[in-house]
């Protein structure tokens, strides 16, 4: 996923801003929800919501309140940096996104769930070093999760609909103006690491976020508040920009997920060498964290990879035509890159990779393409890999796997 600076960077970085919500309440629907809540007890409504969140394939849930104000004062402290780049939306809503009852009114509530989505037996850091091949961020290999979880949460709330009658709730996945990873940490998910990601002792850090705003008066659990990074830097130090400028902060003009997924323009020429082989998102910082030997395969094989995605060749892909494009992103987080911009990335990896005929005849066949951009980017490339016929290439590289960073290979679900 995207690193951010508490909830600063979406991990789509992206994403729809629909959401399911349930906020009618018809003549016959029952007593309020808070009657509804006092009539049962809180507590056990709060372990069925764990023990259904289960059943639905979530690893955790807990619940948190609506208090922002700290990580409230952090975002705006980010924003005043510059560090959101582009990505404008990021101070659209005002206090929207840091005060949850004015983005839905009525909210008391906020329940925080996480899925794991690295499938088994998917490379990882061996993929960087192989520079031929494509590396895409490792959440992006399967199906769009935003549906599958958007569902499961409504699902969660309909359960407990059957239990007490109607309530208001509204489902988010990465969507709408919700500070998610504070939220996780409120609702004891995790701490923020200093990439800026929520880090679970048990879990790493690759999964997904959803919530469900909610009316309901639940009780809260305890933050997570112990930081157990500790003294170690091993996501600063590894970072390939630079794009994490202090604990928890992270500057998404250099962050190469932000490079690859929200920046609509060309890839400034100071980043494209340390792009290497990503072509949609980066994982480094979450692969050389200690506590990523903890990450659990998951259970969901809507997250298996499509179309080969864990192990295409760069040229393979940059090949498809835009109906091919078109064809084997659909229902992908992949599909909102849109193709000239697909055609940019790709572009970078081929001019990162080893010199090849093949990928010289195909950046050739595409010097014509009727964006400006992608031409430049194909320009780039070919003068790289004319640079490196031309060198007698060494080598190329592979920093993580030369330092001892070995793969992460998920284990399976307990």
């Amino acid at each position: 996923m995207i690193p951010a600076s508490s909830d600063t960077v979406s991990s789509d970085t992206a994403a729809s801003n629909t959401a399911a919500s349930n906020t009618a309440r018809p003549d016959d629907a029952g007593p309020p929800a808070a009657d509804a809540c006092r009539a049962l007890d809180p507590a056990e409504m709060a372990e069925k919501l764990k023990l259904w969140a289960r059943e639905l394939g979530f690893q955790q849930l807990g619940i948190t309140d609506t208090d922002l104000d700290a990580h409230e004062a952090r975002l705006n402290r980010w924003l005043e940096a510059g560090y959101h780049g582009d990505m404008d939306y990021m101070a659209r809503h005002g206090t929207k996104r840091t005060r949850p009852a004015e983005l839905e009114p009525g909210t008391l509530r906020i329940i925080s769930v996480r899925m794991d989505y690295l499938p088994p037996e998917v490379e990882t850091t061996r993929v960087l070093a192989q520079p031929e091949r494509a590396y895409v961020a490792r959440y992006a290999l399967g199906r769009d999760y935003h549906k599958l979880i958007r569902k499961r949460l409504t699902q969660l709330a309909q359960k407990l609909q059957k239990e007490i009658g109607d309530f208001g709730f509204r489902a988010f996945v990465d969507s709408a103006p919700v500070m998610e990873r504070a939220l996780a940490q409120k609702a004891g998910i995790g701490w923020f690491g200093k990439n800026a990601m929520i880090l679970n002792p048990k879990a790493g850090s690759l999964f997904f976020l959803g919530e469900l705003y909610t009316d309901l008066p639940l009780p809260v659990d305890q933050p997570f508040e112990r930081d157990h990074c500790g003294k170690c830097t091993r996501c600063q130090t590894w970072c390939p920009t630079g794009a994490i400028v202090d604990d928890k902060v992270i500057d998404a003009r250099r962050c190469i997920s932000y490079l690859t997924i929200e920046k609509h323009g060309p890839i400034p020429l100071e980043y494209r060498h340390a792009m290497g082989n990503r072509v949609f998102g980066c994982d480094d910082c979450q692969l050389v964290c200690p506590f990523t030997r903890f990450t659990r395969a998951t259970r969901e094989q809507d997250f298996a990879p499509r179309h080969a995605l864990d192990r295409a060749r760069l040229v393979d892909l940059f090949n498809w035509s835009e109906p091919e494009f078109l064809e084997n992103t659909q229902g992908s987080a992949i599909r909102r890159l849109g193709y000239e911009r697909w055609l940019r990335n790709l572009a970078v990896g081929l001019g990162n990779a080893p010199f090849s005929e093949e990928i010289i005849s195909a950046l050739r066949a595409r010097l014509a393409w009727p964006s400006d951009m992608v031409r430049e980017h194909i320009r780039w490339a070919l003068a790289e890999q004319t640079r490196k016929r031309d060198e007698h290439q060494k080598p190329v590289s592979a920093p993580l796997i030369e330092a001892g960073f070995e793969d992460i290979i998920a284990r399976q679900p307990a």
